[in-house]
């Protein structure tokens, strides 16, 4: 064993430190969507989902996300609020997976993300019944082009049921690409109080 099999890559810290420094490297070197993240949510009976959602917002609060509140995910968030997060850049051969549970964004948060996301796009969230049944394709569209009309000439409205969530971590797992799949693996774990508050982290080193 050289001196470089035995050292490690993952420290010890502040693990959003470590997330900002490897998501930085992530955004120039991976060439789709690096802040695309798996999202797991679970119904109360323990049945679970997952779908790939956009990172809008991260820091030691915890990571955000946009979304239709009607939709699947929204839904089963209303009902079991405990989630999974997985980031996978392959490009950089990590990987972040996050456990912790959702809180929702205040609306002026929302609001303020709502506008800055493009007019189509706002359009399309005021006409999808994100997850329900859609007879047809064209059922759809039509209802964009009732929406286009209706807002001409002024700001779209972010309607009530679309907001943010964040996503307030209480476990943060860093994985690392080894040679031999000899990984190194890294688990921040944060102590919780009785009242809630989040107290500091603590971490250690699993076997991969």
């Amino acid at each position: 064993m050289d001196a470089d099999e035995a050292r490690e890559v993952i420290p010890h810290g502040d693990p959003f430190t470590l997330f900002q420094a490897w998501y930085d490297e992530a955004r120039e070197t991976e060439p789709g969507d690096s802040n695309a993240m798996a999202l797991a949510t679970a119904t109360p009976g323990g049945v679970p989902s997952v779908r790939m959602v956009l990172l809008k917002g991260h820091g030691p609060a915890g990571f955000v996300f946009y979304t239709n509140g009607r939709s699947r995910k929204g839904r089963e968030i209303a009902e079991n609020p405990n989630v999974a997060l997985l980031f996978h850049w392959k490009s950089l051969r990590r990987q972040i997976r996050v456990e912790g549970a959702v809180q929702p964004v205040s609306g002026v948060e929302a609001d303020a993300y709502f506008r800055s996301r493009a007019r189509d796009s706002q359009l399309g969230a005021v006409a999808s019944d994100q997850s329900a049944p859609l007879d047809r394709r064209e059922t759809f569209l039509h209802r964009y082009e009732a929406a286009r009309d209706a807002f001409a000439g002024l700001d779209v409205a972010r309607p009530a049921h679309w907001g943010g969530y964040r996503v307030v971590p209480k476990v943060i797992e860093f994985w690392h690409d080894r040679p031999h799949r000899l990984h190194e693996r890294r688990r921040f774990d944060r102590d919780v109080a009785a009242d809630g508050t989040a107290g500091e982290w603590t971490s250690t080193l699993l076997y991969p």
